[in-house]
């Protein structure tokens, strides 16, 4: 089926009580991957980009192979922006096909924050939805660097959201980007406070190394979209590692995104199943 928009897998996530599994994605195998994992499982899906995956191939070239991919599907899949730090690039995204956007202004100050936020919203123009993100996430994604001392404030939160239209609002509370160092310690009282007064669907970034007591724990207290990208990264190069390890001398491209490709899958299974568990 063609790419979907993501407005209505959060919405059935939120009213289901479960979250979505959205994986970035950074080439041609990793999509198959996780594409074919959406369609063992019989799932939703989204697919992301980071502005650094875009510098190395173009919006467009990401929409082609993904939109091939996603109408061969059985299984709804969405393609979005993940951490838009650009209204610029927010517009090359939705011009080439992606149906679903993150515009990241948490580094901000709140008001400016607001401001980037409800520009994206309106030169979107309603055609995809928009994902904020208010406090901010640890440890670093794409070229964005933060400590993870910054959770989201509730009352920030349902005034940011009222004030820009957002979609769906990604939140802090201990999070971090990449693998963690040390085990987080997670401020998931937080988290139902802003799920108490935010209607929006809300995002977890930060989710790759978590327990899967600490993943389902936050989507029973309203998380409805699961972000998941550095163990996907690293499950593609053990992949191509281990190809090597049992063959040194083998050079087809082909076999080593195959060998990526798989490893990438299995992760991914396990992810969305993680996901899909009903709240309890």
């Amino acid at each position: 089926m063609p790419l979907v928009s993501s407005k209505q897998m959060l919405l059935d996530a939120q009213c289901g009580q479960y979250a979505v599994g959205a994986f970035n994605v950074e080439n041609m195998e990793m999509a198959q991957a996780v594409i074919g994992a959406a369609e063992e499982t019989g799932l939703p899906v989204m697919l992301q980009t980071t502005p650094s995956t875009l510098r190395y191939a173009d919006p467009a070239v990401f929409a082609g192979i993904i939109g091939v991919l996603a109408a061969q599907a059985r299984v709804p899949v969405a393609l979005h922006l993940d951490h838009g730090n650009s209204v610029e690039l927010v517009a090359q995204a939705l011009a080439a096909g992606y149906t679903s956007v993150m515009i990241d202004g948490s580094a901000l100050p709140f008001e400016e924050n607001v401001a980037l936020t409800r520009e994206a919203v309106r030169a979107v123009g309603g055609r995809v939805p928009v994902e904020g993100e208010l406090g901010r996430v640890g440890g670093k994604e794409d070229d964005l660097v933060a400590n993870a001392d910054a959770n989201t404030d509730p009352k920030q939160a349902a005034e940011f959201v009222r004030c820009t239209g957002a979609d769906s609002l990604a939140v802090g509370i201990g999070t971090a980007h990449g693998f963690y160092a040390k085990t987080p310690v997670l401020d998931k009282e937080r988290l139902s406070e802003i799920r108490a007064v935010v209607d929006v669907p809300l995002v977890l970034h930060g989710a790759s190394g978590l327990t899967d007591a600490d993943v389902r724990d936050c989507i029973a207290r309203g998380i409805c979209k699961v972000n998941f990208a550095t163990e996907l990264r690293a499950a593609y190069a053990e992949g191509v590692r281990q190809a090597l390890r049992e063959d040194p001398k083998l050079f087809d491209p082909k076999k080593l995104g195959e060998a990526g490709k798989r490893r990438v899958k299995e992760l991914a299974i396990a992810k969305m199943m993680l996901c899909a568990r009903p709240r309890s």
